[in-house]
């Protein structure tokens, strides 16, 4: 075969895989929490027929080399951990990180994933819970008492009882954060998990030693910018299109060398 056929099928491959990527994207624009990916390229192996500064003569060197390359392909995506846009709610439940960290989620193996999604809710039993059940971690539970919840920027929670029972704080919510977060494992369901690239989790309480605050009645948005996603998805299109034409052009070429010669 060919080899700049070779070369145009990988391209057509790792085009069509970032298409993948950007709709994925588009996708989850209005996911809470979510952060959007970027596909990583690289150059594949070169053909080296010719070492740069290899000696031409007896007191020559070539000035430059002989390399064809291979082609390319996708080798990672990576999560872009930019900031959402905040939305207000106005639900006492809802709670958005400004800034570095994730919250804690036990999940029903007994492991610990990491989410941006802040909508949590009220199980049966008054504990905060995500929106598959999955308990927040430090447990928080509200008791059947309590008129008003609060939730402070350094992640206190309080509550204010009814029928005059006065305030009492009940728990404290602390985030987490990762030396590679880009390293962290997607699992669906808004949640990540740890893996040897993302580092061990640093638990903090919010607003410390780097962590981002609490804001309570909001939800941080998908840092998806959809215009800059349809450039993306059209400018992978255009270069799906090239990889194609170069494949007809050398067709072309060969169909040529195999009828006049």
């Amino acid at each position: 075969m060919d080899a700049s056929l070779w070369v145009a099928k990988t391209g057509l491959n790792a085009q069509q895989t970032r298409m993948s990527v950007i709709s994925n994207n588009l996708a989850n624009v209005n996911t809470n929490g979510f952060k959007r990916d970027r596909a990583v390229f690289e150059d594949l192996l070169y053909q080296n027929i010719r070492q740069a500064g290899g000696q031409t003569g007896a007191d020559t060197n070539a000035p430059n080399g002989f390399m064809l390359g291979t082609g390319t392909r996708i080798v990672a995506t990576e999560k872009m951990q930019g900031q959402g846009n905040m939305v207000a709610t106005e639900n006492a439940l809802d709670l958005a990180v400004e800034g570095p960290g994730l919250f804690q989620i036990l999940q029903p193996d007994g492991t610990v994933a990491y989410t941006r999604d802040g909508s949590f809710k009220l199980s049966q039993n008054g504990e905060l819970v995500n929106s598959a059940g999955y308990l927040l971690q430090p447990q928080i539970v509200i008791p059947q008492e309590a008129a008003s919840i609060s939730v402070g920027t350094d992640g206190t929670v309080s509550v204010e009882l009814a029928n005059g029972g006065g305030n009492q704080q009940i728990g404290q919510i602390q985030v987490a954060r990762f030396i590679n977060a880009s390293g962290l494992e997607s699992l669906g369901q808004n949640l990540f998990r740890e893996t040897q690239a993302s580092g061990p989790p640093i638990v903090l309480v919010p607003g410390e030693q780097g962590a981002g605050r609490i804001a309570q009645g909001m939800l941080e948005a998908s840092n998806v910018n959809v215009v800059e996603e349809l450039v993306n998805m059209i400018e992978t299109q255009r270069a799906y299109e090239v990889n194609s034409k170069a494949i007809s052009a050398v067709d072309s070429m060969l169909r040529f060398l195999n009828n006049n010669l």
